[in-house]
């Protein structure tokens, strides 16, 4: 359920906790669904932040949970796990410009396999809709 997803991740990445408890109370008195997308964006950023620095350890472990959200998530969650999480890594890290697909790759050795087929299915996705650009 969406409402379980981002709690899942807190265990295997507490330095996530405090994040997400600040998300909460920023929202929390808002009226309606809480925007689980923007927090898969604050998580996606502190995950490029952690691999940037290195601490990469418990990435097998926060990346088996996104795959059981692929795996056994409802429509909202696996689209979110996708649209939220996973492209909000590839556009924190620079899409497919300038080098920004190795390092967003760097990503790809902790995904499970249906984590990486939606991984790679946005960039199929991207390159047809904006192809590369041709010098003339």
């Amino acid at each position: 359920m969406r409402n379980e997803m981002l709690p899942l991740i807190v265990g295997p990445c507490p330095s996530f906790g405090p994040i997400w408890r600040e998300f909460l109370d920023n929202w929390e008195s808002e009226p309606g669904e809480l925007p689980y997308y923007v927090a898969l964006g604050d998580l996606a950023h502190h995950l490029i932040e952690r691999l940037d620095r290195g601490q990469t350890s418990s990435f097998p472990e926060i990346f088996q949970v996104v795959e059981d959200w692929h795996l056994h998530g409802e429509h909202y969650v696996r689209e979110a796990a996708t649209i939220g999480l996973l492209e909000g890594i590839q556009n924190l890290s620079g899409g497919d410009s300038q080098g920004g697909r190795s390092r967003a790759g760097h990503f790809e050795k902790w995904l499970g396999p249906e984590s990486l087929q939606n991984w790679n299915k946005l960039y199929e996705f991207w390159n047809r809709i904006t192809p590369a650009r041709q010098d003339d």
